[in-house]
């Protein structure tokens, strides 16, 4: 029966992938022509586009930030996502349900309308700003859009639900027994909270810092809107360069660059982290 389920199902996989890497290919290929005028591309191979790339400030500059942007991101969402992950996990009420169907409810808001409201808030006259004028802890309303600092925010808050959502299944499969044995033996429950849960939960953690940070080197709106024009990461200078410049063969190599720095920076990461695993394996 599986076999001819997969049967079925292995057209529309092999389209759906044909589709998929025969796109990228054909744009990411126009990073080795050079742009002519009016959006058209030359004939001959080049490697111009890349030698521009790494031999121009701007674009070392927005790659640099970008990457700078998504760790804060990524470091800030974990240190606010997992106690509150931890917490809902071991509810044991029906709140525990309803507090997960209200993150998953909140994660299916488009990014649109999360990144208004926080232009709201955040503005030179926004509530932030008139509540803090009125309580006297500023003179002068703070700066915060067109800042990489009010981008972070705003990509923690596209961010904080999947993270939350990913975590709480990784703790979840950590028995509460582990928890309980180690508090009737003497342990504190913060000693227990960073011996036991920490450990246990490393992988889970570390997957789900991955993929908060891969969504936000591909994070457009957020830095385009709340950025307001002054915060060039990679994917808003993408923008910049396809639609306004019309340089398709500087905005693939650009798209090139992201995807492979962003690859290496998985790689890297999770080579690091298989070291440690075995490192500790033998010391233990």
């Amino acid at each position: 029966m599986k076999a001819r389920w997969h049967f079925i199902m292995a057209p529309s996989l092999i389209l759906s992938l044909f589709l998929l890497l025969a796109s990228q290919i054909i744009f990411l290929r126009g990073g080795f022509f050079k742009d002519l005028r009016l959006g058209r591309s030359g004939t001959d191979l080049t490697w111009e586009n890349y030698v521009r790339f790494f031999s121009d400030n701007i674009y070392v500059d927005s790659l640099v930030l970008t990457i700078e942007v998504s760790a804060a991101v990524a470091l800030l969402t974990l240190c606010l996502s997992y106690p509150v992950a931890y917490i809902i996990a071991r509810m044991r009420s029906r709140w525990s349900l309803l507090l997960i169907a209200a993150i998953v409810a909140a994660s299916f808001i488009t990014i649109v309308i999360k990144v208004l409201g926080l232009i709201i808030i955040f503005s030179s006259g926004g509530a932030l700003n008139r509540a803090l004028l009125a309580l006297g802890v500023v003179s002068k309303p703070l700066t915060i859009m067109g800042q990489p600092g009010g981008v972070v925010v705003g990509l923690m808050h596209f961010t904080m639900g999947f993270a939350v959502l990913l975590l709480y299944g990784v703790i979840r499969t950590i028995p509460a027994s582990l928890e309980d044995a180690a508090t009737i033996h003497g342990a504190p429950r913060w000693r227990v909270f960073w011996r036991v849960i920490i450990p246990l939960s490393l992988p889970g953690v570390i997957v789900t810092a991955l993929i908060v940070f891969n969504l936000c080197m591909g994070a457009f709106t957020s830095a385009a809107l709340i950025g307001a024009g002054k915060v060039y990461t990679l994917p808003v200078l993408i923008q910049q360069t396809v639609i306004f410049q019309t340089r398709y063969g500087m905005g693939a190599t650009i798209s090139a660059v992201l995807m492979a720095v962003t690859l290496l920076i998985n790689l890297l990461s999770l080579l690091v982290v298989t070291r440690l695993a075995v490192a500790r394996r033998l010391t233990a």
